[in-house]
């Protein structure tokens, strides 16, 4: 017997002993709840469900089904349980999680399940994207190479954030992550990005205030706010993101550049704990720490910057994780920072003392770099960079009154400059030849010698007389984004000749 029908005459074996064994198992489109329980649903006589599907129940309520045993079914209920009783009828939808999807979603703030939480009408669209579904495929993604600006000086020069990045948002808590990001959204008006922010957990009032800003500056128009408030049922606040990237999806899939806010996804996971808890899934070391790398890591590779042959497009990820008392070396950020392509981190001391945004340039990285800069600020950053790490090193003399050579004073003073000249007011962004001019005073030591409460004033000043004087300038740094010589040595004459008449 050759080796093609032995293969054959054992595939025939396998298919014949699948249908014998289809044959004795009754599947039934309909079931009852056995027993509910803090919002979840045990569901017995229910046959063929798989894992993740959805199942329908009165009231047009939905259960997810997350664990199936032998005898039975349990189910996590998206939305309010209180209403359901033992016997109720479960409907076999024999689907996954699927949501509406579409332009009209611009603008909305929707639930999870997309029902309008804002008193708007009920959104209709044709298209449905299912909450879960596979990454773009390796082959088919590009290089991160072009700039997502997000308007603040300190991020855009010395961590840029790339299309198509997943750049973590790490810190305690109120130290300035959501406004950092809501300050993201904002400035990604009228550069043909659209935005998906996604609580999760969050107060109805906090919700409520990021939604105001965002129409106060006319950034909702481009934006689709889903939330998952701090009193929603567990089940919604874990497939929160999912659907957020879904709708994400939508749009990418359309070829255009989508920004994401995940904020946070501390409590995401806190929501899938207690689901497992609740399900009777141990919560040691064989199930909880694997899980939550799973649903985060499964997440948050559905980001990324699709080639051009494939159709274009990019969904960029800003994930938000909360800490204890600073530790980033704790489990659940560890697992994000492992998964993301860098992290902005906030510092509660820097904080204090009044640096806003408060973010650590030590702790901060972006893994992209350069590579999603253009040239022109790519080439002030860098000195940048080196100017003031090197001021952070040398800083602590400073503290005890110690003496130091001049060249090292020099050193400090530029230090101090440079992060007074960081120092940015929220929904204030300012446009990249703005920040580039910022830099070049700051790196040909125009800035050393001022005092701080009048160094941003002058900053200020010196943008508007190039905007004014040097017109032609600033159009061609603007169109090329490249700053040569002959264009650098003008800058220097200008700042020259506008530093000795300024006044303040």
């Amino acid at each position: 017997m050759d080796t093609k029908r032995l293969i054959d005459d054992t595939f025939e074996t396998l298919r014949t002993a699948a249908r014998s064994s289809e044959a004795g198992i009754t599947s039934r489109e309909e079931g009852q709840i056995a027993a509910v329980s803090d919002g979840i649903i045990d569901v017995r006589g229910l046959g063929g469900v798989a894992y993740f599907e959805l199942l329908a129940l009165p009231g047009a309520l939905f259960a997810l089904a997350l664990n199936i045993t032998e005898s039975a079914v349990q189910a996590i209920v998206l939305g309010d349980y209180t209403g359901l009783q033992v016997d109720d009828p479960v409907l076999h939808t024999g689907r996954s999680v699927s949501i509406p999807v579409g332009r009209e979603l611009l603008g909305q703030v929707i639930d999870p399940l997309v029902r309008t939480l804002d008193g708007a009408a009920a959104i209709d669209t044709p298209e449905h994207y299912p909450i879960e579904q596979e990454a773009v495929a390796l082959m088919e993604r590009d290089f991160v190479d072009e700039p997502l600006y997000t308007g603040l000086k300190i991020i855009d020069a010395m961590i840029p954030v790339g299309k198509g990045q997943r750049e973590l948002i790490i810190s305690d808590a109120s130290l300035g992550k959501t406004a950092v990001a809501v300050d993201t959204i904002i400035n990604q008006k009228g550069r043909d990005v659209l935005c998906v922010y996604v609580s999760i957990g969050q107060k109805k009032r906090q919700i409520a205030r990021v939604i105001e800003e965002l129409r106060r500056h006319g950034a909702l128009e481009h934006t689709v706010v889903l939330a998952a408030p701090a009193d929603s049922s567990p089940g919604m606040k874990f497939i929160a993101p999912y659907s957020g990237c879904a709708v994400a999806e939508y749009f990418r899939d359309r070829g255009e550049d989508v920004l994401i806010v995940y904020d946070d996804l501390t409590k995401h996971a806190d929501a899938y704990r207690s689901i497992t808890l609740l399900l009777g899934i141990p919560p040691g070391r064989e199930a909880y720490p694997g899980d939550i790398f799973f649903i985060h890591s499964r997440l948050l590779e559905r980001a990324g910057k699709r080639a051009e042959r494939y159709g274009g497009g990019s969904i960029t990820a800003l994930p938000v994780i909360e800490t204890q008392a600073g530790r980033i070396s704790d489990y659940i950020p560890t697992n994000l920072i492992s998964i993301t392509d860098g992290q902005i981190y906030f510092d509660r001391e820097l904080f204090n003392k009044g640096f806003l945004p408060a973010i650590d340039i030590r702790k901060s990285v972006s893994r992209i770099g350069g590579k999603a800069q253009v040239p022109a600020l790519k080439k002030v950053a860098a000195k940048l960079k080196l100017d003031y790490s090197q001021f952070l090193e040398v800083e602590v003399f400073t503290k005890f009154g110690t003496k130091v050579e001049e060249a090292t004073q020099k050193l400090i003073d530029r230090g101090r400059a440079l992060r007074t000249a960081l120092k940015q007011e929220r929904f204030s962004p300012l446009q990249m030849h703005e920040q580039l001019l910022t830099f070049f005073l700051s790196n040909e030591g125009f800035l050393d010698s001022l005092p701080p409460e009048r160094l941003l004033d002058f900053c200020s000043a010196f943008i508007a007389h190039v905007g004014r004087e040097h017109g032609e300038l600033l159009r061609t740094l603007t169109l090329t984004e490249r700053l040569d010589e002959a264009m650098e040595t003008e800058l220097r004459s200008a700042a020259e000749a506008f530093a000795k008449g300024w006044r303040p």
